[in-house]
C-alpha cells in the first residue's frame, strides 16, 4: 500500500493543517413516516486540508507521481497525521483533481484532502 508522501523536511503538511471528524450516520424513512437511524462506522472519521506552499522541483514531482499512482480517489494509502503522527492505514483523496502550481523555483503550491475510510 502506498503512503502519503512527506516533504523534504520530513513533515506531512505545512500549517494550518485543518482536521475535521464527522460521524457516518444512516436514516432510514418507512412508510409510515417514522425513522430509524444507525451508525455506519464505529467511531469518527477523519479529514484533512493539506495546503502545501513553496514546494521544489523534488516534492511537486513526487506529489504528481503519488496523485497519478493514486488515481485521484480510487486507491487508498497510509497517511500520518501531521498532528498526533498517529498512521491511517486506510485513506484515499476526496478528489480526483489536483491543481497543482509551479511559477518558479520553491514555488510550487498545491492544496489536497485526504479523507479517511473505514466501514
Amino acid at each position: 500500500m502506498a503512503t502519503f508522501p512527506n516533504l523534504k523536511t520530513s513533515a506531512v503538511a505545512q500549517y494550518p493543517a485543518p482536521r475535521t471528524l464527522r460521524y457516518q450516520n444512516q436514516a432510514v424513512r418507512f412508510l409510515d413516516g417514522t425513522e430509524q437511524r444507525y451508525r455506519d462506522c464505529p467511531g469518527p472519521l477523519h479529514s484533512w486540508e493539506i495546503r502545501l506552499e513553496l514546494l521544489d522541483e523534488g516534492e511537486t514531482a513526487a506529489l504528481d507521481e503519488f496523485f497519478a499512482a493514486c488515481q485521484g480517489v480510487y486507491s487508498s494509502f497510509r497517511f500520518t497525521d501531521p498532528r498526533d503522527g498517529q498512521v491511517y492505514q486506510d485513506c484515499s483523496l476526496q478528489s480526483d483533481e489536483m491543481e497543482l502550481t509551479a511559477a518558479a523555483d520553491l514555488s510550487g503550491t498545491t492544496t489536497l484532502t485526504v479523507v479517511e475510510n473505514r466501514g
